[in-house]
């Protein structure tokens, strides 16, 4: 039976490879954070942050609603309150279709 590699999945992202994610300013980063109460990230004795892969999630459900789609802050958070598992399903929805229109252009430009 050949050996499989398991992929490795980091367990905490710094601020920096978050901001990097996005290609946002480490400082919108540090912003969102104090907005929206559902990123929680684990702080050090130091005081650096440090998000979970559940964070990353949530800031691009908000990278999403702010940068991609145009709403306000406080339209995104009455958004996020309001129904969470709708949106990440239109978020994933939203992400496939992209997957797929990328794919499709590089085929193209093979052609």
């Amino acid at each position: 039976m050949p050996y499989k590699k398991k992929e490795i999945e980091k367990v905490y992202y710094r601020i920096g490879e978050v901001a990097g994610m996005f290609n946002v300013n480490v400082s919108l980063i540090r912003f969102w954070e104090t907005e929206f109460d559902i990123i929680k990230p684990y702080r050090n004795k130091k005081g650096n942050r440090f998000f979970t892969p559940q964070d990353v999630d949530n800031f691009r459900l908000i990278y999403h609603l702010v940068k991609e789609r145009g709403y306000t802050l406080q339209g995104a958070r009455e958004k996020l309150k309001g129904n969470p598992v709708d949106l990440q399903k239109d978020h994933e929805v939203v992400k496939s279709l992209q997957q797929i229109r990328s794919f499709l252009i590089n085929l193209k430009e093979e052609l």
